[in-house]
């Protein structure tokens, strides 16, 4: 029988690691992260949906005496699989003791790492990628310091990793520097030379030598030899610890047959990875591993086609069929949009099938498989029966005894066949699930009479479009057996297909996925037509079209990349900026403090702090219904409930503490509560925590709870703006916050030529999706003393508040905070719930306590950015000039006051940077029942620049102009937008916006590319271009900072600021600044000072008043209030070091530290820096050009190039900089374009995972990404006279959405599309975000429809490509 696993044993980084007992359902990183010192791989979802918990795992065979390597996801791999293999981590490939590798080297030298959570993972993936590459066959030895791995390899390697921070362009550099086919002038700003003064060589990069890690240990190879010899011939033990790994179908069955064997207890699994998608919902006792049964991992190919055993990875089926016929080679090139690199080098294709016809899974394998006529054997008991992949699907979903054997999929040839496959995504190389997935394959023949190409055999196959499984569109195959191809056949085959495909209750975009299919079913016939000769040709979506995406008509070859699928470009990039020596070393791009440490895995989380003594974990349980008295909470009778310890509510905050999550005095009485009691006021709220003895038993038990409400005597919840609105459920903003409306706007309509009155835009929320979620460990300690490590923004009002919420004084709180793993106002106030819900277990059970929140109740209790529906009337006159502007603007702020009165000061503040003559707005912040929504980066200030935007867009269709005029026409001069702006206009010499935007819009550059849309769109029917360029203001306030720098007795200087560093580089631009504050005493004016700086982690009881992280100023004042504490220690050494001089000449300065020391010279300064009066904010400026591709029968967008020219002043670093406005950018795109932040009828988000909420990928960002930081005019109020880079530049991602809309207005007037309330094919109203549906029905649901009936109408001879 199936042999128990008693001890697994593996090399971890080449040590040897033995698991005796263990539970079999711990995961592969669950034990890294806990039995061993490994801290690398992280927990970021827990679905093989992010990439930070990356490892490469290497198996040796000792057959044939080789090891093979692969990466994959800690996160779904359970340990007990990976017995007797080698795991690889980050800190295996390099660390701070045995020297980084050069993965490392180049990410941090590129700039590719900034809260540095994700970095492990990249590293890993790219790591993999270059093994793989080094042992492909047939690839010539690179030149030196190269690798086999190609630029479009590289370019791939970290496709299914996500980054919040980073907008993904240096990594993809940094993959690329390995490539030997890259051009390394291409790269971007790096470490290793200054671009455009020296040449780039790649004897200045980190040297790269191959086979330089050792992947599998000697001592586990001769291990796994000696086991062998010992287990021939003895008899196999069967042992109850529950992981059974049986070596043959018999075993399986005798198994199947015991007394213990129960479908709910008993898992079978073969690698585990679709655990990822249908979560467990409770602890399996025992699993079965299927891996090593011989029979199912066969693959065999002959003459009548290839057969792939169903344990086969999908990685390795697409190895096997890449080498095959066109059929097999589409099929493969489909499989590699399949989920992300790591998660099919372990998911098996027999899996994937099984979970398309057990549950409602959107499987693109059973679509593609289905249309190649594949066959499965599949064994029940003891008879075999094999079946067509249709029947298979259709049979009622088979129970777990059933076992799927093979997979056989027929050899087509190539004789008169086409094959095609297609899938609609959100991103285009995978790691999403499809809206619709479709395969066709036909039989062609050519009529000898007519010459007329006939359809002799067809199979249409479509999947994913909210049905249970894929299907075969039998009716739609039998219209069009023996036809040959016109306008009129395809129409009747659309109509006939749209009774065929019909989504079911419930499904998402019935009516987009409807037309997706009629979209394919076009592409693939009407190619079909176009192959023959026949005289009616059709205007066919020319080409392969995988990914929602097709290669336009072919007639129009100005621009090279027709010829390619848009999304298939390699992405290029250009950064200008100006360096200064002014301050040095503050100015100069230097890498980020920390980067290799983050890279390698040695960075310390909240996360990766060893567990204490007797540590207990946390997880909350939430109420799933908006309003509600919460009656009790029970438990299921289950395993997982058997690991409760306790449970944490509202009746356990101690006496005198006070039930508070989070609160700001500042902005009146807003306290949120910790925990529901008595009534829960939204889904998502807080009731209690669930304490177990490991994390993963505190997730697990608290889906185990069961909770009574009673909604007696209580009003229907509030949900929507509307809703508030009629029941005048608001929150007030204090005066002294709410913004100043401009001018007489009743004077301004009078004076107006053309009125637009109560037009309306609406805008999502936006999920703040850091990589490392909320966490807190708190240490209780003597003397009612307690100890709180956090992820938080904000460590200063996280003290006040725990201590609040215990009773105790805020001196018996210490709140540490070293590192954040993105924050974006996220690890704001809501952080500070998860500090009190464990500062109140720990306080009770005397334990430490700590909770790291799982993905998915991150999603639900954090809220995120304030949606917002705005309704705007508008006067102007012929020319375009505005003269009034009115808005109503509702915005949703959920439960609680958190943050929000600051919301409407922000949005007009971004809203005026055109002047409107007169300006007056409405603004309502609505009390509803939802979670609150806090800020976000760049928090109202990316709605108000957008509602501008839309207006603006408004008033060039009402006019027929170029919408570039209008915004031209009512940008401010310096007088008016010092009306608008008062103080923080500034001094006239710093208003850059004007020429910014004329050196864009105005410059023959962009008169060409705009001259080339044109001429794209009047020559392409299904694919339209859109260029659009947007100029941004942004005010930003200085608040109070303070600062304090210590020197050692050796000379080394300890730094510490009240800011946190959460991946924005602040510890790099203060460390500049340190050197550069005591350079004073240096010769080299604090270059050599640089490496003996260290900045420390903010600790609220050694550094008080450190105020908030956010607002994009936290770098700059702290770094003016380290220079102040610098200049202080500077003017008490410099007269020491005067008279040291006199008497011995130079002195170095560490002999200068020691004599100070000596003579008992105060060696420690701090300062509280706060603003001039008169110079409290200022603003920034930006501009950006997007150009993007809008596929009109998918809805799909390719940005095929974005220029953004932000204004940066002088720069405290530029490479830093850079980082920001990239990474604001394209968090920005996802906030216009993908990400959908969805609820249900009660208001609970059902987007809640890496499944379904989709932040930009390394496809989805421009293809051409350049950015200029140009440095206005100095102005020595600011500090060093920089600017913030933070959050301004996420604005700039507007341009994206209008350049959408350009290109969508072509589709409109291409088909004549007068959709919406203005009927009108030029004004159509476009919210946010505009995902694929959205621009789809924007483009026309029934394009194709209105093509074919006008083609069909002109007659056959004049319908023609």
């Amino acid at each position: 029988m199936g042999k128990a696993a008693e001890t697994v044993v593996l090399a971890v980084n080449g040590q040897r690691y033995e698991a005796a007992g263990v539970d079999p359902s711990t995961t592969l990183l669950e034990f890294l992260r806990t039995q061993t010192p490994v801290r690398g791989p992280k927990l970021g979802c827990g679905e093989g949906g992010c990439g930070a918990c990356v490892i490469l795992v290497s198996k040796y065979d000792p057959a044939t005496d080789e090891v093979t390597e692969f990466s994959a996801s800690s996160c779904l791999t359970l340990l007990c699989s990976v017995d007797r293999c080698s795991v690889t981590t980050s800190e295996g490939i390099g660390n701070t003791r045995d020297g980084y590798h050069p993965v490392q080297q180049r990410l941090s030298g590129f700039h590719a790492s900034q809260c540095g959570f994700c970095t492990p993972g990249m590293c890993m993936s790219i790591f993999s990628a270059l093994v793989k590459a080094e042992k492909a066959a047939n690839r010539p030895a690179p030149p030196a310091g190269f690798s086999k791995l190609t630029a479009s390899e590289a370019e791939r390697a970290v496709s299914g990793n996500l980054c919040r921070c980073t907008g993904y362009r240096p990594i993809v550099d940094a993959c690329k520097s390995f490539a030997a086919d890259v051009d390394l002038e291409d790269l971007g700003l790096n470490c290793f030379w200054k671009k455009g003064d020296e040449p780039a060589d790649v004897s200045k990069l980190p040297g790269y030598n191959t086979g330089a890690v050792c992947t599998f240990p000697e001592f586990l190879k001769s291990e796994i030899k000696s086991s062998l010899q010992q287990a021939n011939g003895a008899p196999v033990a069967v042992n109850d610890v529950g992981w059974y790994h049986p070596k043959s179908i018999e075993e399986l069955h005798r198994l199947f047959d015991s007394n213990w064997f129960h479908e709910s207890s008993v898992k079978i699994v073969a690698s585990n990875t679709g655990s990822g998608v249908y979560k467990e919902h409770d602890l399996y006792d025992r699993y079965i591993d299927i891996k090593g049964i011989p029979e199912l991992s066969v693959i065999n190919r002959n003459s009548k086609g290839i057969e792939l055993g169903s344990v086969v990875s999908i990685s390795k089926a697409i190895e096997v069929l890449s080498d095959g016929n066109m059929v097999f080679r589409k099929i493969a090139n489909h499989l590699n949009k399949v989920a992300s690199p790591f998660v099919r080098n372990t998911a098996t294709i027999g899996g994937n099938i099984i979970m398309a016809q057990r549950l409602p899974f959107a499987s693109d394998i059973a679509t593609v498989l289905l249309a190649a006529g594949s066959t499965v054997t599949i064994q029940v008991a003891s008879k075999r029966l094999c079946l067509t992949l249709e029947e298979f699907l259709q049979q009622p979903p088979c129970d777990s005894r059933t076992l799927l054997l093979s997979i056989f999929i027929p050899d087509w040839g190539s004789d008169g066949i086409t094959f095609e496959t297609f899938r609609a995504a959100p991103r285009p190389f995978g790691n999403a699930v499809s809206y619709v997935n479709s395969a066709f394959l036909a039989r062609t023949s050519v009529d000898e009479a007519s010459g007329e190409h006939l359809i002799d055999d067809i199979c249409l196959a479509f999947g994913a479009y909210g049905v249970d499984h894929a299907i075969r569109a039998r009716k739609v195959e039998d219209y069009l057996k023996g036809k040959s191809v016109s306008s009129s056949v395809i129409l009747e085959a659309v109509r006939l297909l749209k009774n065929t495909v019909s989504p079911s209750e419930g499904a998402t975009h019935p009516e987009y996925r409807i037309s997706l299919a009629v979209s394919f079913l076009f592409s693939f016939v009407s190619s079909l037509a176009n192959s023959s000769s026949a005289s009616a040709k059709i205007d066919t979506p020319i080409g392969s079209y995988t990914n929602g995406t097709t290669n336009g008509s072919t007639e129009y070859s100005l621009e090279k990349h027709l010829k390619v699928d848009s999304n298939d470009l390699p992405i290029r990039s250009r950064q200008e900026m100006v360096f200064t020596e002014e301050y040095k070393p503050v100015g100069k791009p230097i890498k980020k403090v920390g980067a290799e440490l983050q890279a390698s895995g040695e960075a310390v989380y909240v996360d990766d702090i060893p567990a204490p003594k007797d540590c207990l974990y946390g997880a909350f349980i939430y109420s799933t219904h908006p309003h509600a008295h919460v009656k009790g909470i029970k438990f299921k009778s289950s395993l997982a409930s058997q690991k409760v310890v306790t449970v944490i509510t509202a009746k356990d905050i101690p006496s005198g503490g006070e039930n508070v999550g989070s609160g700001f005095l500042m902005l009146g009485d807003g306290d949120e509560v910790l925990f529901a009691d008595p009534v829960a006021e939204f889904a998502g709220q807080n009731i209690g925590v669930v304490i177990a003895e490991t994390q993963k038993y505190a997730y697990m038990a608290a889906k185990q709870a069961v909770i009574e409400y009673s909604t007696e005597s209580l009003q229907p919840p509030i949900l929507t703006i509307e809703d508030a609105i009629q029941h005048n459920s608001y929150f007030q903003t204090p005066p002294f916050l709410a913004p100043k409306p401009v001018g007489d706007y009743n004077k301004g309509m009078s004076e107006a030529d053309h009125k637009i009155l109560s037009a309306e835009v609406k805008l999502e929320s936006q999920y703040y999706f850091y990589m490392e979620t909320q966490v807190a460990l708190a240490i209780p300690d003597e003397d009612n003393c307690i100890t709180i490590y956090s992820s938080t923004q904000i460590p200063e009002l996280t003290q006040s508040v725990v201590a609040r919420c215990l009773g105790i004084p805020c001196h018996n709180v210490r709140v540490i905070t070293r590192r954040v793993g993105g924050g974006f106002g996220g690890k704001a106030m809501k952080g500070i719930h998860v500090a009190c819900a464990c500062a109140v277990a720990a306080f009770k059970l005397r334990h430490p306590v700590r909770m790291y929140v799982d993905r998915k109740t991150d999603m639900i209790i954090t809220g995120g950015r304030h949606p917002m529906k705005a309704k705007y009337s508008v006067g102007f006159k012929s020319d375009g000039k505005i003269t009034a502007l009115h808005l109503d603007l509702g915005l949703n702020a959920g439960i609680a006051l958190d943050l929000s009165p600051l919301i409407p000061a922000h949005t007009i503040g971004t809203l005026k940077k055109y002047n409107w003559g007169a300006l007056a707005f409405d603004i309502k912040v609505c009390k509803t029942n939802l979670s609150s929504k806090s800020t976000m980066r760049a928090p109202g200030d990316v709605q108000g620049s957008f509602i501008a935007e839309a207006i603006i867009e408004h008033v060039a269709s009402a006019l027929s102009v170029d919408t570039n005029t209008i915004r031209r026409k009512n940008l401010h001069d310096f007088e008016s937008l010092a009306v608008f702006y008062g103080e923080s206009a500034g001094e006239a010499s710093t208003y850059s916006l004007v020429s910014m935007f004329d050196n864009l819009a105005s410059s023959p550059d962009y008169q060409r590319r705009a001259a080339m849309v044109e001429h794209f769109n009047s020559s392409n029917k299904w694919k339209k271009h859109g260029i659009s360029c947007v100029p941004i203001t942004y005010e930003v306030q200085l608040r109070p900072t303070p600062g304090k720098v210590s020197i050692m007795n050796d000379g080394s200087i300890a730094v510490e600021v009240g800011g946190v560093e959460i991946g924005q580089g602040l510890w790099t631009k203060v460390k500049q600044t340190a050197a550069f504050g005591l350079g004073h005493l240096c010769p080299d004016g604090g270059e050599c000072l640089l490496d003996k700086v260290r900045i420390v982690q903010a600790d609220t009881l050694s550094m008080i008043q450190g105020g908030f992280t956010g607002g994009s100023t936290t770098s700059e004042t702290s770094c003016e209030a380290v220079r102040q504490s610098c200049a202080a220690l500077v003017e008490r050494l410099k007269p020491f070091k005067e008279s040291l001089e006199a008497k011995a000449g130079t002195v170095e300065w560490s002999a200068l530290i020691a004599q100070a020391s000596i003579a008992s010279v105060n060696l420690s300064a701090q300062a509280y820096w706060t603003p001039d009066p008169t110079f409290k904010s200022y603003l920034n400026y930006g501009a950006a050009i997007s150009e993007v591709e809008v596929d009109v029968l998918t809805g799909a967008t390719t940005i095929l190039r974005s220029d953004l020219v932000y204004d940066c002043g002088q720069s405290l670093n530029p490479a830093v900089d850079l980082g920001q406005v990239e990474g604001a950018f394209v968090q920005g795109v996802g906030f216009f374009t993908n990400e959908e932040y969805a609820t249900n009828s009660d208001g609970m988000v059902i987007h809640d995972g890496t499944w379904t909420y989709k932040i930009p990928t390394v496809d989805t960002i421009p293809k051409q990404f350049n950015v200029q930081l140009i440095n206005s005019a100095p102005d020595k109020k600011r500090v060093l006279s920089s600017k913030a880079s933070g959050e301004p530049p996420l604005l700039l991602a507007s341009s994206v959405h209008c350049a959408m809309r350009e290109a969508i207005r072509a589709a409109r007037k291409e088909f004549s599309v007068c959709t919406g309330p203005a009927n009108s094919a030029m004004t159509f109203q476009m919210d946010v975000p505009a995902t694929m549906p959205v621009v789809k029905e924007l483009c026309g649901l029934d394009v194709v429809e209105r093509y074919l009936e006008s083609v069909s109408a002109a007659g056959p001879t004049t319908a023609k490509a």
